[in-house]
């Protein structure tokens, strides 16, 4: 997302500062796998359209995002993936050289256009490239190894530009901006090993939250079903596997261990086959995590007595697999030593995206359009603060289908960019920075890395973290039950009380990474608290949001946006009505 909304930026003759913790090429998105979705001639032809991509998102989100700026979504998908074709993106072709597809969870179509098992680096390389020609021009400043810490406001509260500090030599400088995108991704450190990179901690946002910008459905966090156990970090086993054949099974036989190759097919159990026929293996991911739970946890039938099941490809052929998905095969074969196109591989469920993020508003038309004219769009409630990507709360509500999160990072980007020079336009001439404020906020910000820098406390900051993620994952993730969320809330304020009593931090004045996690680690603890309150207040079950104690959704009570807006006794919350004018809600089935 920050990729796209700085080349169409720049497109626009506007100078951008582009800011990134880790060289561009490397940021998270790299690390999609299956593919983006959109409609093309073929899909057409087997009788989709934009129309019924909108409505699948909106079912399989179980109707919790604003439809508008989903159908516009959907409708730019084809118009995207062409610039992308055009950009260079070696998307998989079929043997009459049109673009291939495949099919994606949640859908009956083949919508998914795919670059092998790679899709997420081909298209962010494309957009690197495009970018490097606006940087050489002189449009584009890159700062790799700079970390957001926090806005610079003005007397009236706008964003006026963001301080960051430069990860090898620790300097906090301001940098001034008459408009500010945030594209930092989702906070899957929160929850300890997911399938995030080890950058994903959610700590801009969280910054950005405690500095006034409100955070939306922070209770709607995505566990994927198909990932693979490693001790440093668990790694996604996309869902374009099982779009191309790929199929769960347990043994029916519970605790039967002979080796998978050696159990006949009458002796397989393929549940999801059993008991959603139309879509089989490629149900919505929340549907899919909960089934394997039951399977696995209910029914005690997991793989070696644990939370297990198989994914098997041994079926297909192995040029086609390496053709397809190469790129996860030899993932899952360098980190478990087993070769997935001879022996079913052994996966499972793990904390995977943020549907929820911070608040940004929008602007549509009678037709139900997104007026792209308006400065409105992707905007916070912070003026000037703009938000894109897994960061912002708008298009996926209670799950994210697969593949939709390539497409809403390209097109938010898109559609921000433009607001950012509709909102910067419609300013009164303001003085440029340094300003009192400015300096303000830069002498905070070194004030708060003193502060942290000289504490002397017992508790490590990794220990800590590893109590917070394992807490976050065992009662904030798949199945959540009311007294433990309560439960889980004391332990926030206690952990917060403890974190003032940090130590064992490096004392070094250059690259100090320890210093920068215990900043993060202080913002990933104040949005623990918001995201396990909205899921202790939303008494339901809707998309990825699930309680056995209220297992249906409750639209009457419950259709709302969750909102958190920071205060210093914690998270308030308060609730808003969704727009479904375009689609009306009706009850989300897969069997």
């Amino acid at each position: 997302a920050g990729l796209a909304a700085a080349m169409k930026l720049a497109e626009q003759g506007v100078d951008v500062d582009l800011m990134s913790l880790t060289p561009v090429k490397r940021s998270h998105s790299v690390c999609a796998q299956g593919g983006i979705n959109s409609v093309n001639d073929q899909t057409r032809q087997a009788g989709d359209s934009e129309w019924l991509h909108f409505d699948d998102t909106v079912y399989g989100g179980d109707f919790l995002q604003h439809q508008p700026p989903v159908k516009e979504m959907c409708s730019w998908g084809p118009r995207i993936i062409d610039l992308m074709d055009r950009l260079g993106v070696p998307f998989n072709r079929t043997a009459e050289g049109f673009r291939d597809q495949r099919r994606f969870g949640g859908t009956l179509f083949k919508r998914t256009a795919f670059a092998g098992a790679t899709t997420g680096q081909q298209l962010l390389y494309a957009l690197d490239e495009q970018v490097r020609r606006h940087e050489a021009e002189g449009k584009v400043r890159k700062h790799e190894h700079w970390e957001y810490l926090g806005m610079v406001k003005d007397s009236a509260g706008a964003c006026r530009g963001i301080v960051a500090v430069d990860m090898r030599s620790m300097q906090v400088r301001a940098f001034p901006g008459d408009a500010v995108m945030l594209a930092t991704g989702g906070p899957g450190l929160l929850f300890g090993r997911t399938t995030n990179s080890m950058i994903n901690t959610g700590s801009a946002a969280a910054s950005a939250y405690l500095e006034g910008a409100r955070y939306a459905n922070g209770e709607m966090i995505q566990v994927h079903p198909t990932a693979i156990p490693g001790e440093d970090k668990l790694r996604l086993m996309s869902e374009s596997a099982r779009g191309e054949g790929g199929r769960i099974w347990v043994p029916r036989a519970k605790g039967d261990a002979r080796e998978p190759r050696r159990i006949p097919e009458p002796e397989r159990w393929y549940f999801l086959e059993e008991k959603y026929p139309r879509y089989g293996n490629l149900v919505p991911r929340d549907v899919a995590s909960r089934e394997i739970y039951e399977v696995c946890v209910v029914q005690g039938m997991g793989l070696e007595g644990k939370t297990m099941v198989y994914l098997d490809l041994t079926h297909i052929d192995r040029a086609t697999l390496n053709r397809k998905l190469g790129g996860i095969l030899e993932i899952y074969e360098k980190f478990t030593g087993v070769d997935p196109r001879e022996e079913p591989m052994k996966i499972f469920p793990a904390v995977h995206y943020s549907m929820g993020g911070l608040w940004i508003d929008y602007e549509s038309t009678s037709n139900g359009f997104i007026n792209e004219a308006s400065p409105r769009n992707h905007q916070t409630n912070i003026s000037g603060l703009f938000a894109s990507g897994e960061v912002d709360f708008q298009y996926h509500g209670a799950n994210r289908l697969g593949a939709n999160s390539l497409l809403s990072c390209l097109y938010g980007g898109k559609i921000g960019a433009k607001a950012m020079v509709a909102y910067a336009c419609g300013q009164a001439r303001r003085d440029p920075l340094p300003s009192p404020e400015a300096r303000a906020a830069v002498r905070r910000w070194e004030e708060q890395f003193r502060r942290l820098a000289s504490s002397a406390g017992p508790e490590n900051p990794h220990a800590l973290h590893k109590e917070l993620g394992e807490m976050m994952n065992e009662h904030v993730t798949l199945v959540r039950f009311n007294p433990a969320l309560r439960a889980v809330e004391e332990r926030l304020a206690e952990m917060t009380e403890r974190y003032g009593r940090l130590g064992n931090l490096d004392g070094s004045s250059w690259a100090n990474a320890s210093l920068l996690f215990a900043n993060q680690l202080g913002n990933m603890l104040e949005l623990g608290k918001v995201v396990t309150r909205g899921a202790l207040l939303r008494d339901e079950s809707r998309g990825a949001h699930f309680k056995p104690d209220f297992p249906r959704r409750n639209d009457e009570a419950w259709l709302k946006t969750t909102l958190a807006e920071h205060s210093a006794e914690g998270p308030v919350m308060s609730f808003a009505d969704v727009d479904v004018s375009l689609v009306k809600p009706i009850a989300r089935k897969y069997d």
